[in-house]
């Protein structure tokens, strides 16, 4: 336990203010950290968590508006997606898992730092949503990753920043809820976790209040490039760790 308190306690901290801020990434910082001292069921499990409460929090704090016709593909892909991402879980090898991390954060980061000097891609079919919104389900309950891809979608589409937050925060907050339960009845959760969960839960909320409170007061594009950039640099080193 004690080997594993501080980085468990600094990637609460840390992922809980990014998703305070910024509605999105709780599940790739925190991974980021704990991919190295954490067997990657556990991670998933506390990555899970994690982003669910900060979520939460952040939806307390930053209230959206919600359109069905804008989310509703989102969410009903992400639910159909969720019991097939968790049936993976069990089965993840702790080399392959951070080897395959390290190369998505090498992908992922890049592509959102250079999203803006994209041309809009300007695809805003139902059926593109739902199937993104449903490899959002399959990531969510592989670790926690839910608003990862929708997010870069609604990047590459140039949503506007309130429209975005939107979609990210009704979307995540949806289908983290559904994943918790899954694994709940999957009896993927257990004493061990909830103890983990207890030491992290202080840490989210703090970091998660704060960065909510900074959402209205600074714009998150500075922020967040500067976050993708240690995370794409940390894949850099999963990835030859690996």
């Amino acid at each position: 336990m004690t080997t594993v308190f501080i980085p468990l306690l600094l990637g609460s901290l840390l992922a809980g203010f990014i998703q305070g801020l910024s509605g999105f990434g709780f599940a790739v910082v925190a991974m980021s950290c704990w991919a190295w001292f954490l067997e990657p069921k556990t991670a998933a499990i506390l990555t899970l968590y994690g982003g669910l409460l900060g979520q939460t929090i952040s939806a307390l704090k930053v209230r959206t508006g919600f359109v069905i016709k804008l989310v509703g593909p989102f969410i009903f892909g992400g639910l159909v997606g969720i019991p097939i991402g968790s049936t993976l879980l069990p089965y993840l090898d702790i080399t392959l898992f951070k080897r395959l991390l390290g190369i998505f954060l090498l992908i992922w980061c890049p592509l959102m730092l250079f999203a803006h000097i994209i041309p809009p891609v300007q695809i805003r079919y139902k059926v593109v949503n739902l199937l993104v919104g449903l490899c959002g389900g399959i990531m969510s309950g592989f670790g926690g990753f839910a608003g990862v891809l929708p997010t870069l979608w609604c990047t590459l589409n140039s949503y506007e920043k309130e429209t975005q937050r939107a979609i990210i925060q009704n979307f995540s907050l949806s289908i983290l809820w559904a994943t918790m339960i899954v694994y709940i009845y999957q009896g993927l959760i257990n004493s061990s976790h909830i103890k983990l969960f207890a030491i992290m839960t202080p840490a989210v909320l703090i970091s998660s209040i704060i960065g909510a409170k900074l959402f209205y007061k600074i714009s998150p594009s500075s922020f967040r490039k500067i976050v993708l950039t240690v995370l794409m640099f940390s894949g850099l080193a999963l990835t030859i760790g690996s």
